[in-house]
């Protein structure tokens, strides 16, 4: 007779039990913005919604923000770090490949030797990280999951740059996934659209710097021109902002009825809308199609945040906890989308 593997003992249910937040020291403003492009408070404010986005200062790094969050969510969860079954980054903007800024803050956080890795789905990353986290704790593989959404933005823009640089800011935002005894988070709608794969992107890939280090060395004597080719190609961020606009509002909005719907519920039992901070005319309109009643508070945390990319939802959650406190333990519609193009969806229990 073969012998049977044991299993893990899985759960039925699970929450998001605390939230914590770390924004930029730095406030840029629209009149800052416009030393740098041809543009105008007025503009900005009306094409974006922001009035002023929050940056890092040189010295403050990625895991710097992603430590100072968790470290809140841990604190509200009321769990040590030594207590997480797993730790999840998702972020676009860690200075390096490998090894993962995850395992980085793993460390600090003292949860060595739970796993922990980074994954890259831009402004749908932290969506994407709520999707395994729940999936891990109902599985049984871990009871705790810290999921932050990091970025630096500012490290990947050009200020001259006028398709996307302006929305930009930096900030991370962490929860902590663990076990429940009533659902506390929805079924995950989740895709792709790679038709679109270049709506949003770097101006270069770190080949075309490879290679520019390869004719160096061929041609030594052109070292001057090279060094300055070399700067022109560092890969920063760009956008096509007219596909990314009309896919967000218009598909953006069935994959949030689809969330509602895979969750059991319509609009009228929200009581939150946490959109991805991309663009206020793009929430606008979301809740123009999600047709929600006046009764659900939408976050606008991009007013003075700015776009921070997979950070933004849990920046928002946060920031509407602390001035609607009354809001914790009713329903929250979450939804990302960004480069890829993908996409990512739950209805929550506010922490």
């Amino acid at each position: 007779m073969s012998a049977v593997l044991s299993q893990n003992s899985p759960r039925e249910y699970t929450r998001i039990m605390g939230v914590g937040a770390a924004r930029g020291d730095v406030i840029v403003t629209n009149e800052d913005v416009c030393q740098w492009i041809d543009s105008s408070d007025e503009w900005i404010q009306k094409r974006t919604g922001i009035v002023t986005r929050r940056r890092a200062d040189a010295e403050t790094s990625l895991v710097d923000l992603a430590e100072t969050a968790s470290r809140q969510a841990l604190e509200n969860a009321g769990i040590e770090g030594s207590q997480l079954g797993a730790v999840i980054i998702s972020t676009v903007t860690s200075p390096y490949a490998t090894p993962s800024a995850a395992s980085a803050l793993a460390h600090r956080l003292e949860a060595t030797p739970a796993p922990a890795f980074d994954i890259s789905a831009a402004c749908a990353g932290y969506c994407y990280g709520v999707a395994q986290a729940d999936a891990l704790v109902k599985s049984g593989a871990a009871e705790y999951v810290l999921v932050v959404g990091a970025e630096k933005l500012s490290d990947i823009i050009d200020n001259h740059e006028r398709t996307i640089s302006f929305l930009l800011g930096d900030g991370a935002g962490a929860v902590i996934v663990g076990p429940s005894d009533t659902p506390g988070i929805g079924p995950s709608v989740w895709g792709s659209d790679g038709g679109k794969w270049d709506a949003i992107g770097m101006t270069h890939s770190m080949l075309d710097l490879r290679d520019v280090a390869v004719q160096a060395e061929e041609d030594p004597a052109g070292d001057a021109m090279v060094a300055g080719t070399e700067a022109k190609l560092w890969p920063t961020l760009r956008q096509d902002g007219q596909t990314v606009f009309r896919w967000a509002v218009w598909g953006m909005a069935k994959e949030a009825k689809r969330a509602l719907d895979a969750a059991g519920i319509t609009a009228d039992d929200l009581s939150v809308f946490l959109p991805h901070q991309a663009n206020m005319r793009i929430i606008d309109e979301m809740v123009k199609q999600l047709k929600l009643p006046e009764t659900v508070a939408v976050a606008r945390d991009i007013a003075d945040t700015g776009n921070t990319s997979a950070a933004s939802i849990p920046l928002a959650m946060h920031r509407m906890l602390q001035e609607r406190p009354e809001l914790s333990g009713t329903l929250a519609l979450q939804i990302g989308f960004g480069a890829g193009l993908v996409f990512g969806a739950q209805v929550i229990v506010l922490p």
